[in-house]
């Protein structure tokens, strides 16, 4: 990050998890300054106490802008989960209401790209998260101790050929096969949900792997596959025995962590090339 970055207000508009405190984390770190567009109802309140802060309505985004260009932001990161908002939510705000009502006919990557273009067109450079904190991006090759055999590689090429086609629906980014068998594909509930569901459709050993890639033509500044501790967890429960995320399009939260408890579980994680398989 250059001297003169760091003079300049980065905004943070923030969702739930894990993310958003990362990248307070890392202005913290690098002396930069900041300003986070805290919404009701999706941001934990303890992200917010200790940095300059405005709360809004998801639907007062005109407000929510105006804030922005008070507070000097120049650059704006989008990160953390929000789950689509219901027209109850956005009915005082007639304008903003008009604006989100038409992205309820998008999937969730056709709506990020029209709220990113509101944003630009605003005059905001949107920054993608791993430009604040770095090694977030998920590497090529194995990460931990376990590793796939030759039936896991399969069920990955088939995963990677059902995310492909979910993602260019606009669907989701991910899928879970075992042994040939497509278990569940991801959609709006998001890869934990999809997982639960998971634990009463698997059968016998060996287990299953989740796949989780780009969509293709995706955003890549915002809603980047993620997966954390959280995700091992729900991978481990689910009985299924390996994740494959797309390499350099995958964001892993806390890697050192992640990795740990990978070993723990008997879990592989590799990162993998989708368009080579």
């Amino acid at each position: 990050m250059s001297p003169s970055s760091k003079k300049e207000v980065l905004g943070l508009v923030a969702g739930s998890g894990n993310l958003p405190f990362m990248v307070i984390e890392a202005c913290r770190v690098t002396g930069r300054l900041l300003f986070v567009l805290a919404l009701r109802g999706h941001t934990d309140p303890a992200l917010v106490r200790e940095v300059p802060h405005a709360w809004i309505r998801l639907g007062a985004m005109g407000y929510g802008l105006g804030l922005l260009h008070r507070a000097g932001v120049r650059e704006v990161v989008l990160t953390g989960a929000i789950r689509r908002p219901s027209l109850w939510e956005l009915q005082h705000d007639r304008c903003t209401m008009a604006f989100l009502a038409n992205l309820q006919a998008l999937g969730d990557g056709g709506a990020l790209k029209v709220v990113i273009q509101a944003l630009e067109a605003e005059g905001f450079r949107i920054v993608g998260v791993e430009d604040v904190v770095k090694d977030l991006v998920a590497p090529l090759g194995l990460y931990g101790e376990c590793t796939p055999d030759e039936q896991a590689w399969a069920d990955i090429r088939h995963g990677v050929k059902i995310a492909r086609a979910i993602g260019t629906l606009d669907i989701g980014q991910g899928a879970v096969v075992q042994q040939g068998r497509v278990l569940a594909v991801e959609a709006a509930e998001g890869t934990d949900a999809m997982l639960a569901r998971c634990r009463t459709l698997a059968h016998q050993e060996p287990g299953g792997v989740l796949v989780k890639i780009c969509k293709p033509g995706q955003e890549r500044r915002a809603d980047l596959p993620t997966i954390g501790t959280t995700t091992l967890d729900n991978v481990a429960a689910a009985g299924l025995r390996g994740i494959a995320i797309e390499a350099g399009g995958t964001l892993i939260v806390n890697r050192h962590a992640v990795i740990a408890q990978a070993n723990r579980l008997c879990l592989f994680i590799i990162g993998i090339n989708p368009g080579a398989l």
